[in-house]
């Protein structure tokens, strides 16, 4: 073998150790009952409710605050996050603080069995 070739099974392909940029992933378990109630509702609650989610498991807590800069990495403009705001809260699945001026802060609320 000469200097500096990888030694490879047979059948597997020679793979790299280059690491791409970072990337950030969903981390946590979803309820499933959360996502249900959340996707039966109008608009854009489901997306809303998944950016709190993947927020909630960056920041390792059920408070979070959901900036319009956050929101638009993932298709939301800021009324329909106000509006799937609304919705998820009427829906018992969050809880929302609302300042003027201020991102809203969601508390993600465990999921109620007839929602």
């Amino acid at each position: 073998m000469a200097s500096g070739e990888m030694r490879t099974a047979p059948g597997r392909a020679e793979t790299s150790m280059k690491r791409g940029p970072k990337q950030d992933y969903l981390r946590g378990r979803l309820p499933l009952d959360w996502i249900s109630a959340a996707a039966r509702l109008p608009g854009r609650s489901l997306h809303a409710g998944l950016v709190i989610w993947i927020l909630r498991g960056l920041r390792n807590s059920r408070v979070i605050a959901l900036s319009n800069t956050e929101s638009r990495r993932f298709g939301l403009d800021r009324n329909a996050k106000y509006r799937a705001l609304v919705w998820l809260e009427r829906a018992g699945l969050v809880k929302v603080e609302r300042k003027l001026g201020r991102a809203p802060v969601v508390t993600i609320l465990d999921c109620r069995e007839d929602a």
